[in-house]
């Protein structure tokens, strides 16, 4: 008896296929600083892009879409889960005024389908492209035991810079300071197992009254970055103090992170309308305010701690949905978020 690599489930010939596929979408995300990218062992990447900068501080992150590749496995859509993982990365150094250098991807399958390999990496390099950044690498791997038939992960690692005196780390919040709410795209990457568990027996495809379109679709919509708005901000002289990415723990586990230990936010949930989804979240699942507002982003992606007297100047430049949905207080309890 003969065995090979294929037999036992893993097929190199379609990884290749998925590289050669994915490969010009890759290469058009970089510019002159990338020494090397597809297909080296390691990605180079020319740090003279940080000279410019007085005192240049790395920030870099880590993160998954979660479940909401079940969403996307049970659409048979993959073009805009790449986007969703790269928004959420930017994000997530955005808060701390960095922005985007490079970014690795890392997908993992049971089985490799190289055309859907491809366009989940050909959104991450829509997304690294519109961005700025640089999609260095990444890996893509099968992994047949690991993974259940039809399943896949996707993992993105951010790389971005921020001059040390530009740094966001909420030590300037004081009570009085306004609270800007931003927008959501939907339910952005988090959340997705408590949805799934909520939605179980509904059709997908089916379009759902209220809901302006395929639920499937609803869900799929991509996590929205935020550069944007930040960068209006600071085009309108608005005093940034802090800012909170509203991902998982939702509304009251992520605007803490970025506290004093003596202050709470009180955020009060009549200051901007709730998006059709999370109604029928709430009344299909029975589930409780509370339990919403720390799973879900219940309609803000992002929010902004400024001065009060820059909050409507705030809203003004923001390029997306924005209201002022609370203040900063002092306080110590045990949660730190009051939802009023």
């Amino acid at each position: 008896m003969t065995s090979s690599y294929k037999d036992a489930g893993v097929d190199i010939d379609a990884g290749a296929r998925a590289v050669a596929l994915m490969k010009k979408a890759v290469e058009a995300t970089h510019g002159p600083e990338v020494l090397a990218g597809v297909g080296a062992f390691g990605g180079l990447f020319d740090a003279a892009a940080l000279m410019g900068l007085e005192a240049p501080v790395l920030v870099a992150s880590s993160d998954g879409v979660g479940t909401k590749t079940k969403v996307a496995s049970a659409m048979g859509r993959y073009d805009t889960i790449g986007q969703d993982i790269v928004g959420h990365c930017i994000n997530d150094i955005l808060v701390q005024g960095a922005r985007p250098l490079f970014f690795l991807d890392y997908v993992a399958a049971n089985k490799l389908d190289p055309e859907t390999i491809a366009t989940i990496v050909g959104g991450v390099a829509k997304a690294c492209k519109e961005a700025g950044c640089a999609l260095l690498g990444g890996e893509t791997a099968e992994m047949p035991g690991v993974y259940a038939p039809g399943e896949f992960d996707l993992v993105g690692n951010i790389v971005g810079v921020v001059d040390r005196a530009a740094i966001i780390d909420g030590s300037r919040i004081e009570p009085g300071d306004a609270i800007i709410g931003i927008a959501s795209s939907g339910l952005h990457t988090n959340g997705f197992t408590l949805a799934r568990h909520i939605l179980s027996g509904l059709d997908f495809e089916a379009p759902i009254e209220g809901l302006g379109g395929r639920l499937g679709d609803v869900l799929l919509a991509p996590h929205r970055c935020y550069t944007g708005d930040v960068d209006a901000m600071r085009r309108a002289e608005v005093d940034i103090k802090g800012l909170a990415h509203i991902t998982g723990g939702g509304l009251i586990e992520n605007p803490p992170r970025i506290l004093a230990e003596r202050l709470e936010a009180h955020i009060h949930r009549d200051q901007w309308p709730l998006p059709p989804l999370f109604s029928f979240l709430q009344e299909r699942g029975g589930v409780a305010d509370a339990e919403m507002a720390r799973v879900f982003n219940m309609g803000l992606g992002m929010l902004a701690i400024v001065p009060e007297e820059d909050a409507a100047r705030a809203i003004e430049a923001i390029e997306t949905d924005a209201w002022k949905v609370g203040t900063i207080a002092p306080g110590q309890g045990p949660s730190r978020v009051k939802m009023v």
